[in-house]
């Protein structure tokens, strides 16, 4: 070993000390600063609070399911349920809320809970009283299958997707008042609220549209303002429109007193029916135009009232599962 070989190994200490220290420093820093939060993925809504129980409160109850036949869409069968909320008193009728595609707006485990956000909602005073409706659509059967689960009964798209009042008549004509024998709610249309996602959603919103004397706020989340209702002319039968014609509807028409949500994903389905995520772009658009310009079209004398939120998810109820509580504190912001 020569000289310049005793000069490195001189240098070589201090600097594996110095090494050594900054490792050790470096290992401290990073057990002191907390680990970076994983990376939101797409589509990634998890719940709040709101939508999940919560043990020191007071909680309504949900009775169901119970089925229902209807004499306006015979030979079908659907179940409902109701949630009386918790201090329900019919002399003071409460709102009123009514969800389409009531197996999944009631799963305990699912992505809207409306159970859940009701009863939190109710208790910190947010909004007021509310019962709710819940209900699937028919199933043509004689009972309702046990075995369906999650699964839309068989008699969806003929229901929720047609533009004619017939679903809305089943609701308001047959069903809500069979509810009313038992519980009483109001019958003022601003306190009364329509809801559901995808076909659900559009059925609500045909339903509002129709007759906005029974409903006259909407929830619309993932709505299929699609041609899924679509059916062309044949030698027989007419021109059957779908739920695409909407927003050339809304510029042409009287506008409704309605309160209206609208969420959708930018990666919602595109299909042979339409592309879901343009479709309610269109809606919102259309329904802004009409408030625009309603003096210069004699579209007046009402408003829409309308609020919109766009996420990145695909066809899911996640995104407006996690809004629903913000939602409907929007929809009755103006109710004690």
């Amino acid at each position: 070993m020569n000289a310049g070989d005793d000069y490195h190994k001189g240098m070589l200490a201090p600097i594996a000390t110095f090494r050594l220290t900054c490792a050790a420093a470096l290992f401290a820093l990073c057990m002191a600063v907390p680990v970076m939060a994983q990376e939101r993925k797409t589509g990634d809504y998890p719940l709040t609070a709101d939508s999940l129980v919560q043990a020191d409160i007071k909680h309504g109850r949900l009775e169901g399911p119970f089925e229902f036949h209807s004499k306006l869409i015979p030979d079908t069968v659907r179940r409902y349920w109701i949630y009386v909320p918790a201090g329900y008193d019919a002399k003071t009728p409460p709102n009123l809320l009514v969800f389409q595609d009531g197996q999944r707006a009631t799963n305990p485990n699912g992505s809207l809970r409306v159970q859940n956000v009701l009863d939190n909602l109710i208790a910190k005073g947010e909004i007021p009283k509310t019962l709710g409706v819940f209900v699937t659509p028919g199933n043509t059967s004689a009972t309702y299958p046990d075995n369906l689960g999650m699964s839309n009964p068989n008699h969806r798209a003929e229901e929720y997707d047609a533009l004619s009042d017939t679903y809305a008549r089943m609701l308001t004509e047959e069903l809500l008042p069979h509810v009313a024998k038992s519980y009483a709610f109001t019958s003022d249309p601003k306190r009364r609220v329509i809801g559901g996602t995808s076909s659900g959603a559009i059925a609500s919103f045909t339903t509002a549209w129709n007759h906005p004397e029974a409903f006259g706020n909407v929830i619309s989340i993932i709505g299929s303002y699609t041609s899924i209702g679509y059916k062309p002319a044949t030698a027989t039968t007419p021109f059957v429109p779908g739920g695409d014609i909407y927003p050339g509807v809304i510029r042409k028409s009287k506008i409704r007193p309605l309160r209206i949500f609208i969420q959708d994903g930018s990666n919602d389905l595109d299909n042979e029916h339409g592309n879901w995520f343009l479709a309610n772009q269109q809606m919102v658009k259309s329904i802004e135009w009409a408030n625009a310009n309603a003096d210069k079209w004699d579209l007046g004398p009402h408003r829409y009232d309308l609020k919109y939120v766009w996420g990145d998810g695909a066809h899911s109820d996640q995104h407006g599962g996690a809004l629903l509580p913000d939602i409907l504190r929007w929809i009755w912001r103006d109710q004690k």
